[in-house]
């Protein structure tokens, strides 16, 4: 399916590795003009074989960075008419009342809430100007479904959902669609990292601590595996063309079934 991306201008947050990578590798493919907008720059040199893709530093907790990297995008390729949020951290987990202080949920709410709202308001103007636009949050399972040791996280993902839907009500008249996308348990640095956390403390495999946790903690999972970052990133990447122009302040959810409720 031919996406209508051709020469587009995209922006991805955290565009260097996981899902971010991902989506900016089909958007590549798909002919768009693709920044990716991260603290550093590990892993992207094989993304040159799909185009080639800006690479701009920024912190997103730091509004003068953010606003820095929109001015170079904007003077290297033109304004930026997709922003894709996947950015994001763990953040501090453990128990409500004895592991987390307020310096953890507070570094929690500035990276995985603030930068969102920061990255929104920086490049949403000029979107407005031109009439059109797509924003794709990265969202969770963990807006809509509690888990007790990442209350933190769970809290900003949950913001960032009411924010998708409120940015839909406001700007959805001026072109700018919003909408969020909900993975759970994919495989990226962040699960690898909680999985080889898991089997050390376990002293079993990486795959009896993926079998393990998914019994344990994830059993709504119903295909019975982590996500693959592809198969969220082409979700994504349709809510970013132009096949998306009557999808608005959704959550899709691509959780192999793992939330239960079926309201958003």
């Amino acid at each position: 399916m031919d996406l209508g991306l051709e020469g587009k201008v995209a922006v991805v947050t955290g565009g260097d590795s996981g899902i971010g990578k991902a989506t900016a590798e089909i958007l590549l493919k798909e002919g768009a003009k693709v920044a990716i907008l991260n603290r550093s720059f590990d892993e992207i040199e094989d993304l040159k074989a799909f185009g080639d893709p800006f690479p701009v530093k920024a912190d997103i907790t730091s509004l003068e960075q953010v606003e820095a990297a929109r001015d170079k995008i904007t003077e290297h390729f033109g304004p930026p008419e997709i922003v894709v949020h996947s950015a994001g951290i763990t953040g501090a987990v453990g128990d409500f009342l004895d592991d987390i202080d307020d310096e953890g949920w507070l570094h929690t709410i500035n990276v995985n809430l603030m930068g969102t709202v920061r990255i929104c308001r920086t490049f949403i103007p000029a979107m407005r100007k031109a009439g059109w636009g797509r924003v794709v949050l990265l969202g969770s399972e963990d807006a809509v479904q509690p888990y007790i040791e990442d209350m933190p996280y769970c809290a900003c993902k949950a913001g960032t959902l009411n924010l998708t839907k409120n940015l839909s009500k406001a700007y959805a008249k001026d072109g700018v669609l919003t909408n969020m996308v909900s993975p759970a348990f994919v495989e990226t640095a962040m699960t690898n990292a909680m999985m080889r956390s898991r089997a050390e403390e376990r002293d079993i495999s990486m795959d009896e601590a993926v079998k393990s946790f998914l019994a344990e903690n994830r059993p709504g999972i119903e295909v019975g595996r982590r996500g693959r970052v592809e198969e969220v990133a082409a979700v994504i990447a349709f809510l970013c063309s132009t096949h998306a122009s009557y999808v608005v302040g959704s959550n899709w959810r691509v959780d192999g079934g793992s939330v239960s409720t079926i309201s958003t």
